[in-house]
């Protein structure tokens, strides 16, 4: 496939246009709302099919193979938040705290853009490892552990670190993903089999109407972009581009195939709103929700699984 005709399949597959269509009902005044319940229910059953996934395919992969692509994906999750930190102090002149804030979530992982990316390779024609999920569970810790230690050297003002950590640790998210792992490791691909129509058949579905719901969500932060500022919504935009590249790179010398090279640039690319904001708001309550919120979700978000996915990709096909 050609570039465009990568951007092309991106932009007008089901769950971009359900994420675009989100984006137009919010902007409309429509009445359209998920109930929390609903919203929970799916974030809750992608979380667990994804860990279920990965852990069977895990079950089923050397140790030496899987070393590698660990080892980068802790790597890069200490590099990433101290990068954007460096940025967000030397050349946007954000003060401490709200840089080791943001930085936090830009080294972090959104799961949801792993989906997006996991989706599109498939859509490509292109397979990657199955143990992909694992990385996603090991990025997301090391990242929000530095961005947190950053802003407490040398401050008696912000929060707890240690509550905040547990925050991370015992998050839906992570619970759900190394659960979900440990699970699909235990019981191997046969054993998967039983549940197979529900948590692997039904995924698709499940996606295109949480990113209906992640439009509608994206479409309420836009209204900030007037608040912070052309430095950081160039910030949201660059700063995962470079991360991303760098994914691309590292994962192709870690050992990873050219659909796992994609995914895991764009993992690294990737910035979280789900586990990061709830450590940020208890270890750093001084920060601005805006700053961070906005980036991250507003800007970050929409451009990684829109133009941002299948730019990694191309970068992929270029290194490989």
């Amino acid at each position: 496939m050609g570039t465009v005709d990568i951007l092309l399949a991106n932009l007008f597959s089901p769950i971009i246009l359900a994420f675009v269509l989100g984006i137009f009902a919010s902007l409309i005044r429509s009445d359209l709302r998920f109930p929390d319940e609903l919203y929970t229910a799916l974030s809750i059953y992608l979380l667990l099919a994804i860990g279920l996934k990965g852990g069977a395919e895990l079950s089923e992969t050397p140790f030496l193979t899987f070393l590698g692509p660990m080892l980068a994906t802790l790597a890069l999750g200490s590099l990433t938040p101290i990068t954007s930190y460096f940025v967000l102090r030397r050349i946007g002149a954000l003060d401490r705290i709200n840089a080791a804030a943001i930085a936090a979530h830009y080294g972090s992982v959104s799961v949801v853009t792993f989906i997006a990316a996991q989706a599109f390779i498939d859509l490509a024609g292109v397979t990657g490892e199955g143990f992909l999920p694992a990385l996603v569970a090991l990025l997301e810790i090391p990242a929000i552990i530095v961005g947190l230690m950053i802003a407490q050297i040398g401050s008696r003002e912000a929060g707890s670190w240690k509550k905040a950590l547990h925050e991370v640790l015992a998050g839906r998210s992570i619970v759900l993903l190394l659960g979900g792992l440990a699970i699909g490791l235990v019981v191997g691909k046969s054993g998967l089999e039983p549940v197979e129509p529900f948590f692997v058949n039904g995924f698709q579905g499940a996606l295109t109407l949480f990113l209906l719901e992640m439009g509608l969500v994206t479409a309420r932060r836009l209204r900030d972009l007037r608040k912070v500022g052309l430095f950081l919504v160039g910030f949201g935009i660059v700063m995962p581009i470079l991360h991303g590249i760098l994914g691309v790179w590292v994962g192709g010398l870690a050992g990873l195939s050219l659909g796992g090279s994609a995914v895991f640039g764009t993992i690294v690319a990737s910035a979280s709103y789900i586990a990061a904001p709830a450590a940020v708001r208890i270890a750093l309550p001084e920060a601005n929700p805006t700053f961070y919120l906005t980036a991250s979700l507003g800007i970050t978000f929409p451009f990684n699984i829109t133009l941002g996915i299948p730019l990694y990709f191309t970068v992929a096909q270029w290194l490989a």
